[in-house]
């Protein structure tokens, strides 16, 4: 269960990241922003009241003590370096940097934000992990894979001694919240597409009960589908969502913003935000 909340209104990351790397995952309370984005909204996208969110932005920035930069998320593969004059709005969805005082930053309503680090302490990275991107091209490399690749060439750089197998065993990965097995209904093509790159995706989807008269739907665990793809590049230190009703976005209203849950219902929805930065 997500636990650890030593900011008000935020969800602290239980891991054992190294010295100096810090993060943290954003409710939807403390802000200023209107319901339906009620109240602590970060996406400047979803029609809230642009006041609102820049005010919100800014308060994010002071509790972290840190720079967040946001990106233009587009559901692809696309890693961005940040460097102190990286401007929000890059389009990418992951993010990687080594300088101090810049927060790797995603926002979610849904997907899964996953947070890396590697023991060096050197490095942390962020990346968006819908289905698309999370599922990635023919040959199954997706945005988690393009995340890690950029994480092992940074630290080979920073210690040329070291092999990708070596790296890979000092990398340590955190998932935040998401929408669970138990919401998270797809279509078929949503499953073939992890099946046909990975057949032990099999695991990670259930048959969905017909109901209003359609059949071929599947549940699927996001999170599971997460830690079978990162186990699979060797990534043993995966903590975090295990795909428990607790961690499950659509199914606690009162903490998470949930896309699934509200758009239809309410017209749109606010954004949460994962930040990872060196302190």
């Amino acid at each position: 269960m997500p636990t650890g909340q030593p900011l008000a209104h935020q969800l602290t990351p239980e891991w054992s990241a190294p010295a100096g790397v810090l993060a943290t995952f954003t409710l939807r309370g403390g802000g200023v922003s209107a319901p339906p984005f009620d109240s602590f909204n970060l996406g400047d996208h979803v029609r809230d009241d642009p006041a609102a969110v820049a005010h919100n932005r800014q308060q994010l920035g002071h509790t972290l003590g840190a720079h967040p930069v946001f990106l233009q998320q587009v559901h692809g593969t696309g890693v961005v370096t940040l460097q102190a004059q990286t401007p929000d709005g890059a389009e990418g969805d992951a993010c990687i940097t080594t300088q101090p005082g810049l927060a790797c930053t995603i926002m979610v309503a849904d997907c899964l934000p996953v947070l890396f680090t590697h023991r060096s302490g050197t490095v942390v990275a962020a990346a968006h992990a819908g289905w698309r991107g999370l599922a990635g091209d023919a040959q199954g490399r997706g945005v988690l894979e393009t995340t890690l690749d950029a994480v092992i060439e940074t630290v080979c750089q920073q210690q040329p001694g070291l092999t990708a197998a070596e790296v890979v065993e000092g990398v340590q990965v955190w998932l935040g919240p998401c929408i669970g097995p138990s919401a998270f209904e797809v279509g078929a093509e949503v499953r073939q597409a992890f099946v046909e790159r990975q057949p032990e995706a099999r695991a990670c989807f259930s048959e969905a009960l017909e109901s209003a008269g359609v059949a071929g739907k599947w549940m699927g665990d996001l999170a599971g589908l997460a830690r079978q793809r990162l186990q699979a590049r060797g990534v043993v230190q995966i903590d975090g969502n295990d795909s428990s009703a607790a961690w499950c976005t659509v199914e606690n209203n009162s903490r998470f913003f949930s896309h699934r849950r509200d758009a239809v219902r309410l017209g749109s929805t606010g954004r949460m935000a994962a930040c990872i930065w060196i302190a």
